[in-house]
């Protein structure tokens, strides 16, 4: 056995024949079993029956193709970040095996989906098993019910059609697929820190030089620092050209929401340098401050430089469920006048069959009168977790930020590498955080803190760091 192949020497013996024979007859062996490379299981009494001495086996090398690896995907320097933390977080209870995990961690929801919504789906599902409920395949661009919903309940008062929301199965999917729309000739700028999928797929699609150890950025893209120092929005004149421009608001990681002043600074300088904003809603409905714009089409002119992506998933739990959408106005063009809705439209009927019938039936029962009620309550739960977090923090003496208007507390450890800082928390409190460096250079020194989590958890969660952090003040 060879790399989980059988490899056949020249000459087959009989022995290896009776070898054969003899696997078939192992389940019925009253002995313990011994695992072989591959699927094959046979008792050690009846291995040593068969092979009276080892065969001398020729390896032969293993085949490669003749197709080349993309050169794109062997810039990228390590794993996506969040598998990262977990193969860490898998080495500490490897050698804690009784530490109890408290996730921080990864912005994945934790409560069970309401009752009004989850109640949506189940009737679509069932509906699926009656010749009067079954739907095959739908419009790529999603439902035409669902599409009014989302207009009339999120974009109230602003520009967006129906016609424009098209329905997918997450913002995270929308931004790889736009990367493909846009394609690799671009100039892309992204804030720093930032979701890291902007920069991947910029990568990915051939967006990028090389990586730069120097500067532990890629070459090629446009990093705009977003820090205390700036009150987390760029110097949006002082950067450089970018065609496409990645903004988040509340950003993630910071959790900072821009103001209605500064997104109409974002639009006009979009506008005049002939831009493109990626606008990231994903937490927008987390945003209380009044000042701070839930969409970029609450900006006057934005519909010309803009495109919004936002997704169920913080909204109402769906982080399983998929269910997302991307508006695309009339009014945005390309330099040669074609309308960018014209080639998503081209993007979304080619790479993307729509988003399951079931998902947009709960999608609909989070825009109905009972679904929004309990939809609010779920955030406000994850939003008194990250008030709670945010005070356990201040209280011991760091720097936060975020935490009002997003589920993510921003916490300086004083300039200490935010591995190390990730590290120390998981080695002394047995918590996951997320270190602020997976998300740029302007992330160093810095962890995230999720609010997505039981309220027991996050209970515990703080006497941990309570516990653990409490002479930081002496």
């Amino acid at each position: 056995w060879f790399a989980g192949r059988v490899v056949h020497s020249p000459r087959r013996s009989l022995a290896a024949t009776h070898l054969t024979s003899n696997m078939q007859m192992a389940a019925f062996a009253p002995t313990r079993a011994m695992p072989l490379p591959g699927s094959a299981i046979i008792s050690q009494r009846t291995a040593l029956r068969t092979v009276a001495a080892p065969r001398v086996v020729r390896c032969e090398a293993e085949h490669t193709t003749g197709v080349s690896r993309n050169a794109n995907l062997a810039k990228l320097q390590a794993g996506y970040l969040f598998p990262e933390i977990a193969r860490r977080r898998g080495e500490h209870l490897a050698k804690n095996p009784d530490a109890k995990i408290i996730s921080l961690g990864i912005g994945d929801t934790t409560e069970p989906i309401p009752e009004p919504i989850w109640k949506g789906m189940a009737e679509a599902s069932q509906g699926l098993g009656t010749l009067e409920g079954y739907s095959g395949y739908g419009a790529e661009q999603g439902q035409g019910p669902l599409r009014e919903a989302i207009t009339n309940t999120f974009y109230k008062g602003t520009s967006v059609q129906a016609d424009e929301v098209f329905v997918s199965d997450g913002s995270k999917c929308d931004i790889s697929r736009m990367q493909a729309m846009f394609g690799s000739g671009i100039k892309v700028a992204v804030q720093d820190p930032a979701y890291p999928a902007y920069v991947d797929t910029t990568v990915m699609t051939g967006g990028t030089g090389l990586y730069n150890s120097a500067t532990s950025q890629f070459d090629g893209i446009t990093y705009l620092k977003c820090s205390p120092e700036n009150d987390f929005f760029p110097d949006l004149e002082a950067s450089a050209h970018a065609d496409v421009v990645f903004f988040c608001s509340p950003n993630n990681p910071t959790g900072a929401a821009a103001t209605r002043a500064q997104l109409t600074e974002l639009v006009a300088w979009a506008k005049k340098r002939g831009s493109i904003i990626v606008f990231d809603a994903a937490y927008s409905v987390y945003i209380s401050d009044p000042d701070c714009p839930r969409s970029i089409f609450e900006i006057p002119g934005a519909e010309e430089v803009a495109l919004e992506t936002c997704s169920f998933s913080k909204f109402a739990g769906f982080t399983g469920v998929r269910l997302g959408w991307t508006v695309v106005p009339h009014a945005l063009k390309f330099a040669d006048g074609t309308p960018v809705r014209t080639d998503w439209n081209r993007v979304m009927t080619t790479c993307f069959n729509g988003a399951s019938n079931v998902a947009q039936a709960g999608g609909l029962a989070c825009t109905s009168e009972a679904g929004m009620a309990a939809m609010w309550e779920l955030v406000g739960y994850y939003k008194e977790n990250a008030t709670m977090l945010k005070k356990c923090f201040d209280d011991l003496g760091f720097t936060t930020y975020g935490g009002t208007d997003a589920p993510y507390v921003w916490v300086s450890m004083d300039g200490k590498p935010s591995w190390d800082s990730f590290a120390e928390i998981l080695e002394k409190t047995d918590i996951v955080t997320t270190p602020g460096a997976g998300f740029g250079i302007a992330g160093e020194g810095f962890i995230r803190v999720s609010a997505f989590g039981h309220r027991e958890n996050v209970t515990e969660a703080i006497a941990r760091f309570q516990k653990a952090f409490a002479g930081k003040n002496n």
